[in-house]
């Protein structure tokens, strides 16, 4: 149960957070100056490692535990599914989310800020979906 829980706790958070950074924190950015956006983009990076970094590799690693010793009562098929999600999740961060950031250190692009804005909904669907997921396993270890 503890590593259900533990998952449960990241999912949870990294749900939040991710819903905080599409509806506030990336659209803010188009509204940052020219002449201060690379030095806002810089810290903006530097600083986000430090906030999702430890919950998004908890979440990894407590996804894999439950793949590998699923709790009674959860069915097969979930662990797995939540696994699948967070492959999106980090695929999408990989592959779309980091590139536009790390793009957005040369300066202020309002076309990439509405890619990066627009390309975060593949993970804040994910992660909302893990998180309905982990509420459901724990109801099923539960009963």
């Amino acid at each position: 149960m503890p590593v259900l829980l533990l998952h449960v706790a990241a999912t949870l958070f990294m749900t939040g957070l991710i819903w905080f950074v599409q509806v506030v924190h990336y659209p803010l950015a188009a509204h940052v100056g020219e002449a201060a956006f690379p030095a806002y983009q810089a810290a903006h990076m530097r600083m986000t490692g430090w906030v999702v970094g430890p919950p998004m590799l908890l979440e990894l690693v407590m996804t894999g535990l439950l793949v590998v010793a699923r709790p009674e009562g959860i069915p097969a098929w979930a662990p797995w599914a939540g696994a699948a999600l967070l492959g999106v999740v980090w695929a999408s961060t990989a592959l779309l989310q980091v590139p536009a950031h790390e793009a957005l250190l040369a300066g202020s692009d309002p076309s990439l800020v509405d890619r990066l804005v627009q390309s975060n909904w593949v993970r804040t669907a994910a992660w909302t979906a893990r998180a309905g997921l982990a509420l459901a396993m724990v109801a099923w270890a539960a009963r």
